[in-house]
């Protein structure tokens, strides 16, 4: 067992229950918790601000296992769990739905029954499954990124030719393309929670898998390493992870990229260990910019994603400077 691995989980999951106590206790006032006879108050705090606290914590950690992924199966540092087109595919849905509602009544009574989430999901899933056509197949890394990059763009563009063409849906979609934790429920608890926990489960069955692709595609295949099945299957848990996180929190950027980074910062380990720690790591990190975005500007609030793209380029542009230090002086 890799002692150090376990030492830093640990922290991590004392860090995020600390993080998980002050997110209910920060509200529109800064901090502050209800009376003992404030019945609106502790209505406040069990079903919005608990919720929402977990729901940012399970979101930072689908997207932080999601990149953990993206990493481990394209070998590239800097791939993220947007690669594949899921935030495109995904701003797509939620811009066809919103310019749905205008359309008819019947029209709006079907948008209002699928629902943003479900847009946003479907969107992804249409992206990423778009993107594997595209690459006509899943053998070439390179097909399936340049794929990727392509379905992005053309589907980048056609979301914005729709906010265009209806100006009434600039305002919604603008929430979304910056991120928000403040519409997350129980409700998305429950949906995040399991996809979490599958997608850990699946992520750690492959975690050899995605050992030997480390080495190389002709090394793994020559450990028997099934390619094609391998990627099949981490795609998909990439997919579920991303899709799930943006259809309820919508397009948080940095999470998925910085959090893998971080943990190799701190310890070099097994794919087993890294999918785990970088899904606590993203959890973190969401949680931490959640309450930075409610606490900076109380009784305002920034939109979050808005808080981990300031930090995570600020966390990149040091590591950059520290590389281009090391290179000098090598």
């Amino acid at each position: 067992m890799n002692r150090k691995a376990v030492t830093v989980l640990a922290i991590l999951l004392l860090l995020s229950a600390a993080l998980l106590l002050l997110g209910i206790g920060v509200g529109s006032e800064g901090l502050a918790l209800p009376a003992a006879d404030d019945a609106v108050g502790r209505q406040i705090l069990w079903q919005i601000r608990l919720p929402r606290s977990i729901g940012a914590w399970l979101t930072g950690a689908l997207l932080g296992l999601a990149g953990a992924v993206a990493q481990g199966l394209f070998r590239n540092p800097l791939a993220d769990p947007y690669l594949l087109g899921a935030s495109s595919g995904a701003s797509l849905g939620v811009a066809l739905l919103l310019v749905a509602l205008g359309w008819s009544p019947t029209a709006a009574a079907l948008g209002y029954k699928i629902g943003m989430t479900t847009a946003a999901f479907a969107g992804a899933v249409f992206a990423v499954a778009l993107t594997m056509i595209l690459a006509k197949g899943l053998e070439q890394t390179m097909r399936l990124l340049l794929a990727g990059v392509i379905v992005g763009v053309v589907l980048g563009a056609i979301t914005s030719m729709l906010t265009l063409t209806a100006a009434d849906v600039l305002r919604s979609m603008q929430a979304f393309m910056l991120g928000s934790t403040g519409f997350l429920s129980w409700q998305s608890v429950g949906v995040m929670a399991p996809v979490l926990l599958v997608a850990l489960l699946v992520g750690l069955g492959a975690a050899r898998a995605l050992d030997a692709l480390s080495l190389g595609a002709d090394t793994a295949q020559s450990l028997g390493v099934r390619l094609a099945m391998v990627r099949l299957i981490l795609i998909a848990t990439l997919t579920l992870c991303t899709g799930a996180a943006v259809a309820q929190a919508g397009l948080i950027a940095f999470v998925g990229l910085v959090a893998p980074h971080l943990v190799r910062s701190r310890l070099h380990c097994s794919h087993g260990w890294l999918l785990a720690l970088a899904a606590c790591m993203g959890g973190l990190l969401l949680l931490s910019a959640d309450i930075v975005a409610r606490w900076v500007v109380a009784p305002q609030e920034l939109p979050v994603g808005i808080v981990t793209s300031l930090l995570g380029g600020a966390y990149l542009l040091k590591l950059m400077r520290r590389k281009s230090f090391a290179e000098q002086r090598a």
